[in-house]
């Protein structure tokens, strides 16, 4: 990923997007995870989307990090 990306271009507006909605659908989980109860095949299927959408989470926050330098997300006032 040779060029430089701003926090206003379109992909990290898409990949902020998908960590955004994988958190708050992990946040959702836990919920589902207390009304599943004692039902284990159910909560099986819940914690794998809960592992899905943190592998999720955790990716589009490894390549922010690689499309938006540091100093491109500092205030400066310079």
């Amino acid at each position: 990923m040779a060029t430089e990306h701003t926090p206003a271009d379109d992909v990290v507006y898409d990949l902020i997007s998908v960590q955004y909605h994988a958190l708050k659908a992990a946040q959702a989980t836990d919920r589902y995870l207390q009304d599943a109860g004692d039902h284990q095949d159910v909560r099986a299927f819940f914690e794998e989307i809960a592992d899905q959408d943190r592998r999720r989470a955790e990716r589009c926050h490894q390549l922010l990090g690689q499309l938006v330098p540091a100093r491109s997300l500092s205030t400066s006032s310079a």
